[in-house]
């Protein structure tokens, strides 16, 4: 068969013509051709052929190729994005659910197209040296055996000027990377035990969890290299039913999969974030963690909560109900607030009284008044001045980079307003 006739030409419209060339020989006229037969040989409309005949059926650009319309589904957005992108945001993922949030109805694509032509309003990174690449070895373990935790911090910026920083609690299956995340106004034990506690509700319990070397869980070593486990997260290990294998000092590889997950949370989630109080910010981010969770994940090859749920399941055991575990939390429950007890207090129960405004939290025997509260229309959990005593508590081992912002708590309904006897207190009261 010949070669298509013609530059610029479509190759269906060539081929075509080329076709009916050979069937009329010398009659052949292209200024004359059949655009009935054409269209039945090519497919494309009568309308169209009669337009690329007038130009020689050389296929042009069309006239408005380049130009682009005034309106767009991103405008009106341009701002917020442009706003992101100064602040380094580029993840696409990130800027198109903060877009969502303010009511974009366009797609993904749109977004990653704006950010792509609009790579110079990103402040270039500093790198004082080239990267080496990863030096770790990637191992993998069975399903329910392994779980990874590690801390995190935020510095929050509040809405009286003051700043603070607020503790991450991250706890990630190393087989299916199922996770969690849990933020506390410090990184104190008794707020690790809540986090593994709640964790453990949320995945189930495996059979050994890896973390580093935090004073909240490990005293030192002995001359022989074995863990001094401090007593009471010895204790905590047997009352859970859990082991715990500490990573090697000053090798953060070997607990990998959990340092990336906080560096993911901070890179994406806690980008831009706002919130009222730490149980605004825990709801929000459970949310983000169903919705990670429920994802396919190209590094692992898989969706999380599916491999979970079918493999990891069956070799996880459930988190016991008892008194014990429940004396963990550090808190009595009074019609829907949780109330702090002092640390000192080593029983399971307490009885509470409640007189007009403040709540008497009495020993079980009564013969003790451990702690008073003031009780307020807020849901915040409420502590109390001894209850974090004595406790061992994990610091930032370098400069806190992330950012978020915490809003003035919304204003109470005006028929409720007389009944506020007492505004909210910080939740950072320790």
């Amino acid at each position: 068969m010949n070669k298509p006739i013609g530059n610029g030409l479509e190759p269906i419209i060539a081929q075509a013509i080329e076709e009916i060339k050979q069937e009329q020989g010398k009659s052949f006229d292209l200024s004359k051709i059949n655009l009935a037969e054409l269209q039945r040989r090519t497919g494309i409309s009568r309308a169209k052929l009669r337009r690329l005949k007038e130009n020689g059926f050389v296929a042009k650009p069309h006239g408005l190729t380049g130009h682009t319309a005034a309106a767009t589904v991103l405008s009106g957005y341009t701002g917020m994005l442009d706003s992101l992108l100064r602040q380094g945001v580029q993840n696409s993922a990130v800027c198109f659910r903060r877009l969502q949030e303010a009511g974009y109805r366009g797609s993904q694509t749109s977004v990653k197209r704006y950010i792509r032509s609009h790579k110079d309003l990103v402040p270039a990174k500093r790198q004082l040296v080239a990267p080496q690449g990863s030096r770790g070895f990637r191992y993998n373990t069975g399903p329910g055996q392994v779980y990874q935790m590690d801390w995190g911090f935020t510095k929050v910026h509040d809405y009286i000027g003051g700043t603070y920083n607020a503790a991450c609690f991250a706890m990630i299956c190393h087989h299916c990377g199922e996770r969690y995340v849990e933020f506390f106004p410090n990184a104190k034990q008794e707020n690790l035990f809540i986090g593994m506690l709640h964790a453990f509700e949320y995945m189930g319990v495996p059979q050994t969890v890896l973390t580093d070397n935090m004073r909240s869980v490990v005293n030192g070593r002995d001359l022989e290299g074995h863990p001094l486990w401090n007593k009471d997260y010895e204790a905590f290990m047997a009352a859970v039913g859990f082991q715990t294998k500490l990573c090697k000092p000053r090798h953060p590889f070997t607990k990998g999969k959990v340092e990336r997950l906080v560096r993911f949370v901070k890179d994406n989630f806690l980008v831009g974030r706002t919130f009222w109080n730490v149980t605004d910010l825990n709801q929000a981010v459970l949310e983000w963690c169903n919705e990670q969770n429920g994802v396919y994940h190209k590094a692992i090859d898989c969706v999380p909560q599916q491999v979970h749920f079918t493999s990891c399941r069956e070799h996880l055991s459930t988190l016991p109900v008892n008194t014990t575990i429940q004396s963990y939390d550090g808190f009595v429950n009074y019609e829907g607030r949780r109330f702090g007890v002092p640390y000192h207090y080593a029983q399971s129960m307490a009885r509470v009284m409640r007189s007009k405004d403040t709540l008497y939290i009495y020993s079980l025997d009564l013969k003790r008044l451990l702690v008073t509260h003031e009780v307020t229309w807020s849901y915040r959990d409420r502590f109390c001045q001894d209850q974090y005593v004595d406790q061992p508590e994990e610091f930032p081992t370098a400069p806190v980079q992330t950012s978020i912002r915490q809003l003035e708590p919304p204003k109470a309904n005006i028929s409720f307003h007389k009944f506020d006897f007492d505004k909210e207190v910080d939740w950072d009261d320790d």
